[in-house]
C-alpha cells in the first residue's frame, strides 16, 4: 500500500511527540540533518590555531553551498590544518611555526607549504596568519640550512631521533632531520610559499639574511644535481623489501646522461624515481627559480643572484623541451627520462605531477601540450589511473594498485574549465570519504571504506582550496 505524503507527515509527527504539521516534519528533518552533519572540528579550546579571517571565509563560503554534505565536508576540511597541525613557538628570538603532516609527527617542506597555501589570500588582513607564515618561512629556511637534501624535519633542530623507519638509512643523516629523501620539489615548495606570501601580504620581514643564505643553498644544490661532472654527494639506501624505497646503484640512481636537467632520487610521493630526471619536478624548479629571481631583485636588490637563478631556469627549460617530450608523441610530456632516450609515461597523485603543471604555474591551463598530457594521464595509458565503481582517479606506487588518491580528483577539478567535469569530481569527492567527513590519502577504487590515513592535512587543505575557488568563480556548481 502506498502512503500519501499527508500520512507520512502524521506518522513523523507522532514519532516526534505529536507534531502533525508540515512545519513539524521539516523541523524533524532539519534536526536529523544537523545530527548527521555535526562538525568534526575540535572544540574551540582544543584548536591549535585560530584565524578570524579564516573563520569568516569558512562561514561565507559555506553559505554558498546548497548540498549539506558538501558543506559539511568543507567545514571539516578547510580549517583542518590550522585546527590540528600548527605549532607556534619562538626560535632564536623570532617567530617559529612547525607544521606536522597530520598523523606523522614531522614537518615535510612540501606538505607544510601546501597545507597553508589556501589561506594566503587572507594574510594581508590577519595579523595571526602573518605571524604563522613568518614563523613557517623562518623554520623552512632553518631546515634547508640544516640539510638541503632532506625532505622532512623534526621539531627540535638538535634531535637525532629520526622517524622510526629512517633510523638505519644509509645516508648522511644530520641532527634535526626526520627523513633524508632528496626530492627537487622539497626546495621548490618553500619558494612557492614565500613568493605567494610576499605577493599576498607585501610583508618582507621573513626574508632576512638566513632566508637569503638558504636560497643560495637551493641554487647551489640544484646546480650540483645537474651532475655535469660527477654524481654529486647525495646517496640513499634503506633496508626494505619495498623496491620504491631505494634508488638503485648504491643509492645514486639509474644512469643518466648530463643534459642540463636536475636529478631527483625520489618523487613527491617519497617513492624512488625510475629515471632520475623528473619532468614535472624540473618544470616546478623552473617556475620556482624565476619566482626567486623576482624576489631577489625586488626585496634585496641582488641582481647578480637573480641573474644566476634565471640562467639556471632557462637552461633547465631548454633541456626539458629537448629531452622531456614523449618519444613517438612529442605533443605530450614524459614523466621521467634519463637523457639517453629512455622514458616512462605515467602520472602520480602527488604534486608536482604532469596533471598539476598548470596549478603550479609551470604553464597555462589552456596550453595545448599540457592539455594533451593531462588527458593522457587520465586514461589507461597511465598505469596508475584507476577507474572503479566508486570513482576515477590517479594513485601511484606508494599505496599500490587500485588505490585512488582524492588529491588527484581535486587537482583534476582545479585544472578544469568544464562545469560537468568539475561537478563529477565533486560527486566523487563527496561520496568517497567513507563517512569520516575528511579527505584521505587513498581509497580503493571500488570500496571507499578501504582507505589509508584518516588524518592527512594536505588533502584536506587542497579540497578546501577547491571549494573556496568554486564559490568565487563558479558558485552555480555549489548551489545544487
Amino acid at each position: 500500500m502506498t502512503m500519501t505524503r499527508r500520512t507520512l507527515l502524521k506518522l513523523a509527527g507522532a514519532a516526534a511527540g505529536g507534531l502533525a504539521s508540515g512545519t513539524g516534519f521539516a523541523r524533524a528533518q532539519a534536526a536529523a540533518t544537523a545530527r548527521r552533519y555535526a562538525s568534526h572540528r575540535p572544540p574551540p579550546a582544543r584548536r591549535l590555531f585560530t584565524s578570524a579571517a579564516v573563520e569568516r571565509q569558512l562561514a561565507q563560503t559555506t553559505a554558498k553551498i546548497g548540498d549539506p554534505e558538501l558543506a559539511w565536508l568543507f567545514g571539516n576540511c578547510y580549517p583542518n590544518t590550522l585546527d590540528t597541525t600548527v605549532h607556534l613557538d619562538s626560535l632564536d628570538g623570532r617567530p617559529d611555526t612547525f607544521i606536522v603532516t597530520g598523523d606523522i609527527d614531522a614537518m615535510w617542506l612540501r606538505d607544510s607549504s601546501a597545507q597553508v597555501w589556501p589561506y594566503l589570500p587572507l594574510a594581508r588582513g590577519d595579523k595571526a596568519l602573518q605571524r604563522l607564515y613568518r614563523g613557517l618561512i623562518h623554520r623552512q629556511a632553518r631546515c634547508i640550512a640544516i640539510d638541503p637534501y632532506a625532505n622532512a624535519f623534526l621539531p627540535d633542530p638538535r634531535s637525532r631521533a629520526a622517524l622510526s623507519w629512517a633510523l638505519h638509512d644509509d645516508t648522511d643523516m644530520r641532527p634535526g632531520v626526520a627523513e633524508r629523501k632528496w626530492e627537487i620539489d622539497s626546495l621548490c615548495w618553500p619558494i612557492r610559499l614565500a613568493h605567494g606570501y610576499w605577493q599576498a601580504s607585501g610583508d618582507t620581514a621573513p626574508f632576512d639574511d638566513d632566508w637569503r643564505a638558504a636560497m643560495h643553498s637551493v641554487l647551489a644544490t640544484f646546480r650540483t644535481q645537474q651532475r655535469k661532472h660527477d654524481r654529486g654527494p647525495y646517496h640513499f639506501q634503506r633496508l626494505s623489501e619495498v623496491a620504491s624505497e631505494n634508488p638503485p646503484l648504491g643509492g645514486y640512481g639509474n644512469p643518466t646522461r648530463p643534459v642540463g636537467l636536475i636529478h631527483s632520487m625520489f618523487r613527491p610521493s617519497d617513492d624512488a624515481c625510475l629515471y632520475p630526471l623528473s619532468v614535472p619536478s624540473n618544470f616546478f624548479a623552473v617556475t620556482s627559480l624565476r619566482q626567486l629571481a623576482t624576489m631577489s631583485e625586488s626585496i634585496h636588490h641582488d641582481s647578480r643572484f637573480a641573474t644566476d637563478c634565471r640562467a639556471l631556469a632557462d637552461e633547465v627549460e631548454q633541456a626539458l623541451h629537448r629531452h622531456g617530450r614523449l618519444t613517438g608523441n612529442d605533443d605530450v610530456w614524459a614523466y621521467e627520462v634519463d637523457g639517453f632516450g629512455n622514458q616512462v609515461f605515467m602520472d602520480d597523485a602527488n604534486s608536482p605531477s604532469l596533471s598539476s603543471l598548470a596549478y603550479l604555474g609551470a604553464c597555462t591551463a589552456d596550453d595545448p601540450r599540457y592539455r594533451r598530457t593531462r588527458a593522457l594521464a587520465w586514461s589507461d595509458r597511465n598505469p596508475y589511473f584507476f577507474d572503479g565503481k566508486a570513482a576515477q582517479g590517479i594513485g601511484g606506487p606508494h599505496q599500490g594498485l587500485r588505490m585512488i588518491w582524492p588529491m588527484s580528483i581535486t587537482m583534476r577539478a582545479l585544472t578544469s574549465d568544464s562545469d560537468p567535469e568539475i561537478a563529477q569530481c565533486l560527486d566523487w569527492l563527496k561520496t568517497s570519504h567513507a563517512g569520516t567527513g575528511f579527505m584521505h590519502e587513498a581509497f580503493d577504487q571500488d570500496d571507499p571504506a578501504k582507505y589509508t590515513r584518516s588524518w592527512f592535512a594536505w588533502a584536506n587543505s587542497l579540497f578546501g582550496e577547491l571549494i573556496v575557488r568554486l564559490a568565487e568563480q563558479r558558485p552555480r556548481l555549489l548551489q545544487a
